[in-house]
């Protein structure tokens, strides 16, 4: 008859230690170097983002935070390596919109994005411009809306590949506008606005750096920016939004993400000194060179924001049938 009280004092006992053991290890934490898994190929703008953030979040957290790239599989492998992590905070993760979209597209993933990762905070915004080559008789964004009505299927744009965030930018204006655009994709942003350079696509979904020049030299003509706000980099481009097509938003994005598990504590220290490095006044200038804005979330900032994402682009692929074997 004793047995069961036995039992229910040493469960209690186990669970005060473990919570205990936590919070222990999140006053410490953390100890010794933090790494940051950037799941692309370095040189891109998600990786120049988290290695922008990654000085200064090391000078906040008081130890060294090495990023570290491991591209492919959409992403996949790279997002794998931090949900089969140990829960501790000493490997973090760059999500983005492949992060939104993965579970969508793919039949199978090596994770389960809800249940293996947990969420930090949302660090960036990268805003696209909307061009077009001169040739394109189309001098804002409602006069490239009344082209592609009048000629479906004739005007065709470039992205960086297939389901990439330049490619569901696009798709989503076609959405909301009824409009009807080929898709070209390219191996990577190069490729892509060498297209719309040369005139071989009409029109380029492209980040404000590589297309800047490009605007300025009559080589590109801009119509919109795809965020709700006007940029400071290009101030005299409407956003597409108010430009004719309400509501629309459209952006790659950064977030940081660790294993689920992880105390609550450190999650809360580490989105704290994240939020205080994206505030650091030498940062903004440095995102503004590779056309990103600072964001900055509680974790439950961030996961609306995933869940919107993730509202939205699934009506977008299943009405343009985006699939990746």
């Amino acid at each position: 008859m004793k047995t069961k009280p036995r039992r229910s004092i040493l469960f209690l006992l186990c669970a005060l230690c473990a919570v205990y053991g936590a919070f222990s290890q999140a006053q410490t934490y953390p100890t010794r170097a933090v790494r940051v898994i950037v799941p692309f190929a370095p040189g891109g703008a998600t990786d120049a983002v988290m290695r922008m953030i990654a000085p200064r979040l090391s000078e906040n957290l008081g130890q060294q935070v090495v990023v570290e790239n491991r591209p492919g599989g959409a992403a996949t492998i790279g997002m794998d390596v931090v949900a089969k992590s140990p829960p501790d905070g000493y490997t973090m993760g760059v999500a983005n919109l492949t992060f939104s979209i993965n579970p969508i597209l793919l039949k199978r993933m090596p994770f389960d994005s809800e249940k293996d990762i947990a969420l930090v905070s949302h660090i960036s915004v990268l805003p696209f411009l909307v061009s077009v080559h001169p040739s394109v008789p189309a001098r804002s964004i409602k006069e490239l809306i009344a082209l592609a009505r009048a000629r479906p299927g004739e005007l065709n744009y470039s992205s960086s590949g297939q389901a990439s965030a330049t490619q569901m930018a696009t798709e989503l204006f076609k959405y909301l506008t009824k409009t009807d655009m080929v898709h070209i994709p390219f191996q990577g942003g190069g490729p892509a606005l060498i297209a719309v350079l040369s005139g071989e696509v009409s029109v380029y979904w492209g980040t404000i750096p590589p297309l800047l020049a490009h605007m300025q030299s009559g080589r590109l003509r801009v119509l919109g920016i795809t965020t709700l706000n006007r940029d400071p980099a290009v101030p005299e481009v409407p956003t597409v939004a108010e430009a004719g097509v309400p509501g629309y938003q459209a952006a790659e994005w950064g977030g940081i993400v660790v294993r689920a598990g992880t105390p609550a504590a450190i999650i809360a220290r580490l989105n704290q000194e994240i939020v205080k490095s994206l505030k650091s006044p030498d940062l903004a200038q440095r995102f503004a060179a590779v056309g990103a804005q600072a964001v900055g979330s509680t974790p439950e900032g961030f996961a609306e924001h995933i869940r919107r994402e993730r509202e939205t682009w699934a009506k977008v692929i299943a009405a343009a049938g985006i699939r990746i074997e």
